[in-house]
């Protein structure tokens, strides 16, 4: 088995879409940065390495079982051993990962540039591992609170949060079935379609204002978000999460 030593891992937990999980240039001096020791590092199909980056299901057994206990972090000069922690590749992408104890990929991480390059020297000459899984036989289910990939194309890391941020509050805004509040809402997007906007029920309203506002980022974007959350002291904190508080 091939193995990689002090590799940098910036965790993302609990993220089932592969976009989410920032490369090394998005990492933030606040992220909490942790030093594996020792990791081992597994070449595998791109069908299964899809699915450890884009979902949050079950990992192969025989995955498991051939890196049961084989990675160490470093803590405070101690070597503490991991569970089920590897490195995996399918000579394209790659990604650290930690199951916590589970078999489901909770944690995962990119690594910095260096260490992926010297990945892609390392399994230069090796075939992929192939594992037997249980895909789902159904695609994945992408919906409002799980974007599809391609609504995230192109986004920073900061875009990306506000994004999904402007959709947790559209899918609350969906969930008052607030016929006049809708329309309010999809006139401040659209005020010179106000006419039209007044004549459509909430479920029209509902939809055409997401088909509206789902692609792309921009200046108008953040400041309808911005407006839309206001008051919501849930939606705020996360809005400073990103931004800083809000000068009123």
């Amino acid at each position: 088995m091939l193995y990689l030593h002090d590799v940098w891992v910036n965790w993302f937990e609990g993220e089932e879409n592969g976009y989410n999980v920032c490369h090394f240039h998005e990492w933030r001096k606040d992220d909490g940065v942790e030093l594996l020791d020792q990791a081992p590092l597994l070449k595998v199909e791109p069908i299964l390495f899809n699915y450890i980056e884009n979902d949050l299901s079950e990992l192969p057994q025989q995955l498991l079982d051939d890196i049961f206990q084989k990675a160490y972090l470093r803590k405070n000069h101690e070597r503490v051993q991991l569970e089920y922690c590897f490195v995996v590749t399918d000579g394209v992408g790659i990604l650290a990962v930690d199951t916590i104890g589970y078999s489901i990929p909770i944690r995962k991480s990119r690594l910095i540039p260096r260490q992926e390059q010297l990945v892609y020297e390392m399994i230069a000459n090796h075939d992929a591992k192939k594992y037997h899984f249980q895909q789902n036989s159904v695609d994945k289910d992408f919906h409002i609170l799980s974007p599809e990939p391609e609504l995230m194309t192109g986004l920073t890391r900061k875009e990306r949060q506000l994004k999904q941020l402007l959709f947790m509050a559209l899918d609350q805004l969906h969930t008052s079935k607030n016929e006049a509040e809708v329309r309010y809402w999809f006139t401040e997007w659209c005020p010179e379609r106000y006419s039209a906007i007044q004549e459509l029920n909430f479920e029209k309203a509902w939809e055409q204002l997401f088909e509206e506002t789902k692609y792309g980022w921009s200046k108008k974007h953040e400041t309808f978000c911005e407006n839309l959350i206001k008051g919501q002291p849930f939606f705020e904190k996360l809005w400073e999460m990103e931004h800083g508080p809000k000068v009123n």
